[in-house]
């Protein structure tokens, strides 16, 4: 064996056991996570929870992920700051306006021969598409019969959905999403606007319950009619994948709707048997197992 050979096997070693001590740290601090805090991150994928991770510790000014996890398990505030970075909120008024348009198409007259709805967004975030749900409902007639349940397991983001106030320079394209999801009003009357911010009128929120949920951990709290779930389970192993599409499956009512959008997936799960599509690009399907 040459002598750059002998260095070619030195640095793989080294990267190998580089690797190896990188995974045991991310296991580390996600297994304390879920024994301190009984937040369970430890099937999310790996690559978009790393980054997050090693993104948030240069924010903690520590060098290595051991580092933060003594910090985290040391100081109840450091690991409010880290459920932040790991949750990171991403979301608008009718994100994708084709989904919500083929939600008042298909899914509304399906709703209106109910006496009472109730719908779950999973995963709410700070609450655009809760808001823009109830809007949706409202122009529909529907509102008043239904019963919105908003969770998600980041407590400031769900503080900030139970205020509606997002700022006044996202409303240009809140209000291009509005009108190509067949909004039938003028954006700007379901709001109030204050210097740089917007708040969204109170009647919107009288039939919103916001309330933490972790689909981890937490089990089904009610029977639904919709769940409304979407860029949320992107994040998830298969494992956590398959777990959460139990939870939905036990939560909706028969003939319930699960509304996942063009970017997720019922297929390669334990469930897919149990649902038919009723749209197949906006990932729209109802339960008839």
């Amino acid at each position: 064996m040459t002598s750059k050979d002998m260095v070619d096997n030195a640095a793989r070693e080294s990267k190998s056991n580089d690797t190896e001590r990188e995974m045991i740290e991310i296991e580390l601090l996600l297994e304390g996570i879920h024994r301190l805090y009984g937040y369970d991150f430890r099937n999310y994928a790996l690559p978009s929870i790393k980054r997050r991770i090693y993104y948030h510790a240069q924010s903690e000014n520590v060098s290595t992920v051991s580092g933060l996890q003594e910090k985290v398990l040391h100081d109840r505030s450091a690991f409010d700051r880290l459920v932040q970075s790991l949750s990171i909120p991403v979301t608008e008024m009718f994100r994708d306006p084709e989904l919500f348009l083929k939600f008042r198409q298909k899914i509304i007259p399906i709703l209106r021969t109910y006496p009472y709805i109730r719908i779950w967004h999973a995963g709410c975030s700070t609450g655009e598409e809760v808001y823009s749900m109830a809007i949706l409902l409202h122009e529909e007639g529907l509102y008043d019969k239904a019963r919105i349940y908003a969770t998600d397991m980041n407590n400031l983001s769900l503080q900030q959905a139970k205020e509606g106030v997002y700022g006044i320079d996202r409303m240009k394209l809140y209000t291009k999403n509005y009108l190509e999801s067949g909004g039938t009003q003028s954006f700007s009357e379901y709001y109030t606007a204050k210097y740089d911010s917007v708040m969204f009128h109170p009647f919107l929120r009288k039939n919103i319950i916001f309330a933490e949920h972790n689909l981890a951990t937490d089990r089904s709290f009610n029977e639904f009619n919709i769940i409304f779930c979407r860029n949320v389970m992107i994040y998830f192993n298969d494992e956590l994948r398959n777990h959460v599409h139990g939870l939905f499956y036990d939560s909706l009512s028969h003939f319930g709707v699960l509304v996942l959008g063009a970017k997720e997936s019922i297929h390669f799960t334990d469930y897919s048997d149990s649902y038919e599509p009723l749209d197949r690009l906006e990932k729209i399907y109802r339960k008839i197992k």
